[in-house]
């Protein structure tokens, strides 16, 4: 049996890939690469370039690689994009994880994980949340996540089918033996951005917004190691593949940083300084949303390794200078 991975040739999917092959599982990925990169994608891993709206399609590389369970990171993620764009969100990341959803059923994958994310509580303050906290996303991207959330809950409801959906709080950081790490061109994360500014490859760093009710007037989040959070889904599997019942379950540290904490962290790392300049606040960004990480402790026995914000930076920050070797004109990223 296989596990199959969408997004695989993405930030977190690539992760993911990695991870899963080295607990020796068979891993099929599919990605469209509309923002993926087929070199991301671990060389043992079968990669199918392929979109998931492509129902027929899916369910005929699940019949075909024998797939027993399904993780699910294809999506877009950009929260202003999705203020401007809502309807792209909602065909994206819901209909399409729709379509997804009824090939497994229709194949009869009894194991299902969620790329979910912690923009569906929407601001919730400085304490951090549990799962039980009321819904109210501020944007179509967190409302997006939300919805397919909902259809999953129903679908568990109506077939033999067991998900986990698991709520990232703000993901960075990169692989620690070099292999994968954040690589679209354009990211909007924090950390990835204030890499590429201390290394030159941007102008500088815009803070959106610095009148938000924080110490310091800046957003606060929780941030997440990439190779802890891949860790997470790999337990979150296994509980699934023991006969743990559908579940919700926030991934994060439980410890929020604003965004200047962030970008002194940064130029305490790369000791250099970095270009600041200071806008209006973006649509659809929460003032704060910190994770209660109990549950995913509780039912995973997950244990956080990397829950340090200058390890997660030092580990960006090497991807980001290879990154820059990988795409030097002598070099082709492309395998």
């Amino acid at each position: 049996m296989a596990v199959l991975v969408t997004g695989g040739a993405g930030y977190i999917g690539s992760h993911m890939v990695w991870t899963l092959l080295e607990a020796g599982e068979e891993v099929v990925v599919i990605d469209r690469l509309s923002t993926g990169f087929d070199w991301a994608v671990a060389p043992d891993a079968k990669l199918v370039v392929a979109d998931i709206a492509d129902r027929e399609r899916v369910e005929e590389i699940i019949r075909e690689h024998g797939i027993d369970s399904i993780i699910h990171f294809a999506g877009s993620v950009v929260v202003p994009e999705s203020v401007a764009d809502p309807l792209s969100y909602y065909e994206n990341n819901t209909a399409n994880s729709r379509t997804l959803i009824a090939a497994a059923v229709a194949t009869g994958v009894r194991h299902f994980i969620f790329s979910s994310t912690a923009a569906v509580y929407g601001s919730v303050g400085d304490e951090p949340v549990t799962e039980e906290q009321p819904q109210n996303p501020d944007s179509p991207y967190g409302m997006s996540k939300l919805m397919t959330e909902i259809i999953l809950r129903d679908v568990a409801k109506a077939h033999d089918f067991a998900y986990t959906a698991l709520r990232y709080f703000n993901v960075a950081g990169a692989d620690p033996k070099g292999r994968t790490g954040q690589s679209t061109k354009g990211a909007t994360h924090l950390i990835k951005v204030a890499c590429e500014a201390a290394l030159g490859k941007r102008d500088g760093i815009e803070v959106f917004g610095t009148d938000y009710p924080t110490p310091d007037g800046t957003c606060i989040r929780d941030y997440i190691h990439v190779t802890d959070l891949a860790n997470a889904h790999l337990l979150a599997l296994k509980r699934l593949r023991s006969g743990g019942g559908s579940i919700v379950a926030n991934c994060g540290y439980g410890r929020g940083y604003s965004v200047l904490e962030v970008l002194d962290c940064v130029q305490k790392v790369t000791g250099r300084p970095l270009p600041v300049s200071y806008g209006a606040r973006r649509p659809g960004d929460a003032v704060a949303v910190v994770a209660n990480p109990g549950r995913a402790r509780a039912e995973f026995g997950w244990q956080p390794e990397h829950d340090d914000l200058e390890r997660i930076v030092s580990s960006a920050l090497a991807w980001e200078e290879k990154l820059g070797r990988l795409n030097s004109p002598a070099r082709s990223p492309v395998r």
